[in-house]
């Protein structure tokens, strides 16, 4: 929805089955509708943070079935101005895990489905000048090993930023995309991520990339390393590093203990990635692939540390003590965006993790859930839809 700051809200439908666009479409009947007029009056346009893998963005693409949505969206009053690019394929069955960085910025089918990605937005007749696509942050490290998948990526990513100039020119928008930030991604903190876009500029020796690559600022994932947001964030502007978009989403946190790994054992599972992050009291950070690898006894670097999960939990409740919530970091980057509106017009709902939380967080339905996260956000920033 647009709020009153002239900014765009939505919540990223990530969380509910997308495999293809038949599968996505019956959520976004499902799920959103039901939402949108909970949140928001008939006469109220309502914002969709669309998420698409490549298989529905393909089917999407026919004229026809383009036109078919568009009419879709229209009649529901509602509008899409950013897509969810990080998963590629399925995002909801099976095992996910680090084969949701697959394909990465090394290949070209990354490069063909975000340039799709571009295509599609523009077509949707949407509210905002400004249109933002989200992406992985190049690849998982461990994926990464030698330099010539280091400069595929700015092969591949320099092409991108080329199809949005012209995509751009031809539509008359804003188009920009958020590389995301995220624990043992390519780039994880605020500093390796000024690094890589620094590295990619001099690369691409363009200087509108400034306009068209900026970051996918995401709330959990930089809360999980420790990072203070008004610090990264102002970092990032004194770099002049475009914030695409913020994602608002809080992780569990809490101090090493025996209580603690008891509490926290009903998050590991077999679905999402769920790295952890470990600072002990000289401030030195240890991080593990899993969370499941974390409560290993062999992990004895983790003991008398506080944890960071990658567990997106809810913005609206908190974990059941000893666990705690990095809605602290959350929090401190509304403030921010309230002192700085310039920052960003893009801000996104994105706990995806409805499905696999444990039983203390299923008492609402999705739909119930995801109203209280707006009623939160929207009272957070102080703004009525």
């Amino acid at each position: 929805m647009r709020l009153s700051s002239n900014s765009h809200l939505a919540y990223c439908t990530n969380v509910h089955p997308g495999k293809d666009l038949e599968e996505t479409l019956h959520s976004l009947k499902t799920f959103t509708l039901p939402l949108r007029y909970r949140i928001a009056s008939k006469q109220k346009a309502f914002a969709i943070g669309l998420r698409l893998s490549y298989k529905s963005a393909q089917e999407l693409s026919h004229p026809k079935t383009l036109q078919k949505f568009k009419r879709w969206l229209k009649k529901h009053n509602c509008y899409v101005f950013t897509i969810n690019g990080f998963p590629f394929a399925d995002f909801n069955k099976g095992r996910i895990k680090e084969q949701v960085y697959w394909p990465d910025w090394t290949c070209s089918d990354r490069l063909s489905y975000t340039n799709l990605l571009f295509d599609l937005i523009v077509e949707l007749e949407p509210q905002s000048q400004d249109l933002s696509i989200s992406t992985l942050p190049g690849s998982f490290k461990r994926f990464i090993n030698n330099a010539e998948q280091q400069t595929l990526i700015f092969e591949n990513l320099l092409k991108c930023h080329q199809h949005i100039l012209k995509v751009a020119d031809r539509s008359g928008y804003d188009l920009h995309l958020g590389l995301e930030p995220e624990p043992l991604g390519l780039f994880e903190t605020t500093e390796e991520t000024i690094r890589f876009i620094h590295a990619f500029r001099s690369f691409a020796q363009d200087h509108s990339v400034q306009k068209t690559i900026g970051v996918n600022y995401d709330t959990c994932h930089m809360a999980i390393q420790f990072e203070n947001a008004w610090e990264s964030l102002s970092l990032f502007e004194k770099e002049s590093i475009r914030i695409s978009k913020l994602h608002l989403s809080s992780a569990i946190k809490g101090r090493y203990s025996p209580a603690f790994l008891k509490a926290i054992h009903p998050f590991v599972e077999e679905k999402y990635l769920h790295q952890v992050v470990a600072m002990n009291k000289f401030g030195q950070i240890n991080r593990v692939e899993d969370l499941d690898q974390a409560l290993d006894p062999s992990q004895f670097a983790l003991v008398e540390s506080e944890w960071r999960i990658h567990f997106h939990i809810p913005l609206h409740t908190l974990p059941e003590k000893p666990l705690q919530s990095t809605s602290d970091h959350t929090q401190d980057t509304l403030d921010y965006l309230i002192k700085n509106p310039h920052t960003t017009k893009h801000i996104e709902l994105e706990t995806y993790t409805w499905e696999v939380l444990p039983s203390q967080f299923k008492e609402l339905s999705v739909v119930e859930q995801m109203e209280q996260e707006y009623l939160w956000a929207l009272n957070t920033l102080n703004l009525e839809g």
